[in-house]
């Protein structure tokens, strides 16, 4: 197995939480149920407005082509193993890990005590105790690592892959939202050859132009309230999980210099975006 294919596997494995960590407390996304109740509150609500029955934008055939050919431009486009992962993303996109920077930034303070009164051999305790997983992996590259450019090597690299990871789930929505109006329209022009089927029947015409053309609506749908900005979302997550490695990835290589606490608060707290938390406030005050 290739080095590239053995890092992108161990990121994978890495991901599963491991027996005696503490996992941050799950909640459910209230700001994107928020969002997907105006999406579709206001598509419902203009439809209503015309005077059009609901039912009327029920449309087997449709569905069927738009939703199926979507669903298999994404097993073309995208190999199963990177596929699964990307809905399992989307999947996890309800829910949202409490973890707080400020709260990071204090476990990563004890630790940098922990190694100034104890040296590495109390650290190692630590190593499981803490709400991040990748702030677990990096005191233990931490303590079995001797040279610092070795330790950063390994951090940076394993930032990246996440990184990456989470921009190949946005990817391959965003190249199924790409293509789902363009099947939509395939839908209805299926539908229009259908309704020039029956051209000598007048009403039947007008009326199947107008069901012909509910395939594009739900390519458009499909793609504009649910692909893409799900798309924009895991990209959202992804720079939000990103800040946070990069402060982990900073503590532990001030912890590997042996600083003093008071200066690794003042480093990391850079990172902070939260109002009233800064080096003067009560929360950063060093004991």
């Amino acid at each position: 197995m290739s080095t590239s294919a053995t890092a992108l596997k161990k990121h994978f494995t890495d991901a599963i939480p491991q027996p005696g960590a503490v996992a941050p407390a799950r909640r459910l996304d209230i700001f994107m149920l928020v969002g997907i109740v105006i999406a579709l509150g206001a598509a419902v609500a203009g439809i209503a407005a015309t005077g059009v029955r609901l039912t009327y934008f029920f449309q087997p055939t449709g569905a069927l082509i738009v939703l199926g050919g979507t669903l298999g431009v994404m097993f073309i486009t995208t190999p199963l193993p990177s596929l699964l992962h990307s809905l399992r993303s989307v999947a996890g996109l309800i829910w949202t890990r409490e973890l707080d920077s400020a709260e990071l930034v204090d476990e990563i303070i004890a630790c940098v005590r922990a190694a100034r009164t104890g040296g590495w051999l109390a650290v190692e305790p630590m190593v499981g105790r803490t709400k991040s997983a990748f702030l677990n992996e990096a005191l233990l590259m931490a303590i079995d690592i001797q040279g610092r450019n070795e330790l950063q090597a390994g951090l940076e690299t394993r930032v990246r892959l996440r990184e990456r990871a989470g921009e190949h789930d946005a990817k391959t929505l965003e190249v199924a939202g790409g293509f789902a109006p363009t099947i939509g329209v395939l839908g209805t022009v299926v539908g229009l050859i259908d309704v020039l089927r029956q051209f000598s029947n007048v009403g039947a015409v007008a009326n199947g132009i107008g069901i012909a053309f509910v395939s594009t609506i739900y390519g458009l749908g499909l793609a504009n309230l649910v692909l893409l900005p799900a798309a924009q979302r895991i990209r959202a997550r992804t720079a939000a999980e990103f800040e946070a490695h990069e402060l982990i990835m900073e503590g532990v290589l001030c912890l590997f210099d042996g600083l003093h606490p008071s200066m690794v608060r003042d480093r990391l707290h850079s990172f902070l975006r939260e109002p009233g938390l800064n080096p003067g406030s009560n929360s950063a005050t060093t004991k």
